[in-house]
């Protein structure tokens, strides 16, 4: 199949493109480089050892989605394209639902145009809110503390109502967890513009010596030692998870959790880097950030037994995988 991946330049768009074109598929990568940089596409060819296409576009874009469209014969769509930091979406809302509703809206109205069938979207775990975990994919979604959260909420809604509408519309909502670690070959991974607002590039970066030292936000959870619980994924499990969503996708609305279904603690994740990598991360608690909650972690039982997937990778190998690209990556 051939497969337009927006946001395909992206951390976790880069990993799939890389997993896409080694299962065989033709990519189409789009991407505005707003948070990734043009170089990764040449690295995710390289290690590929595939050609693939890209546009610099902004999705929200109608005509310029529309040319892409028009240009190729697309069978499918993996959305990625989305800004996704939690506490930025709340100082920045309106950002937010736009880049993200409208992106999501624009992908989905040209499909129906071109009459391409197939749509993965690039959903998240924010969607439960505070549920009770594990969190499962039938659960009722909660009001989420944070804007970010409502926009993959409305996303899921409108590709719902979409499919409803046209039953030749084919769409899987990847409720994802935490991506960390990068490609085993160090080419690719987390390299976000500025200080990361994620836990694994604040580490790496921090142990470089980029950075002082890691910020820990809030240590009075109601968790096993009073920091935020998680469930990391290894990046090139969740890319894998994508292929196989693709590669499984029938009529209708299918939702499924992509996680390893186990939780891990800001300390914990803290202290396995210290052990697979032989150093010391140095740290300070503040307060906590807003939006956050308590716990997060999956029941992944689903798509495991309709996917035929599974999180292989544990987390050293994600410490170990992430290390090696902050070595191997240069500003």
């Amino acid at each position: 199949m051939q497969i337009l991946v927006a946001g395909g330049a992206g951390y976790i768009g880069s990993h799939t493109c890389t997993a896409l074109l080694e299962a065989g598929h033709r990519v189409i990568a789009a991407d505005n480089l707003c948070n990734s940089k043009a170089e990764t596409i040449i690295k995710v060819e390289h290690i590929a050892g595939k050609d693939m296409v890209f546009y610099e576009i902004d999705v929200t874009d109608t005509a310029s989605v529309d040319t892409v469209f028009a240009n190729h014969e697309i069978d499918g769509v993996i959305h990625f394209a989305g800004f996704k930091a939690v506490g930025e979406s709340v100082e920045k809302p309106l950002d937010y639902y736009y880049n993200n509703i409208v992106s999501t809206m624009v992908l989905s109205r040209a499909c129906m145009k071109y009459g391409v069938g197939k749509f993965v979207f690039s959903s998240s775990a924010t969607v439960y809110g505070e549920n009770q975990v594990p969190f499962v994919e039938t659960m009722d979604l909660l009001p989420t503390t944070n804007p970010y959260g409502e926009t993959k909420a409305v996303s899921e809604r409108i590709l719902t109502d979409a499919a409803r509408a046209n039953p030749g519309f084919k769409v899987s909502l990847l409720r994802y967890f935490n991506p960390v670690g990068a490609h085993e070959s160090g080419l690719i991974g987390e390299s976000p513009n500025g200080i990361p607002n994620n836990l694994m590039p604040f580490i790496t970066q921090v142990v470089k010596g980029k950075l002082d030292r890691l910020q820990i936000f809030g240590n009075d959870y109601p968790t096993i030692d009073g920091t935020g619980v998680r469930d990391y994924i290894h990046v090139m499990d969740l890319a894998e998870g994508h292929v196989s969503a693709l590669d499984h996708l029938t009529e209708g609305v299918h939702i499924y959790n992509l996680g390893t279904g186990q939780g891990t603690s800001v300390l914990q994740l803290v202290r396995a880097f210290e052990e697979a990598i032989g150093v010391e991360v140095p740290f300070e608690i503040v307060t906590r950030r807003p939006g956050d909650i308590a716990e997060c972690y999956a029941d992944v039982s689903k798509a495991q037994e309709e996917l035929g997937w599974t999180a292989r990778r544990d987390i050293i190998a994600m410490c170990r995988d992430a290390w090696r690209f902050e070595n191997s990556y240069s500003d």
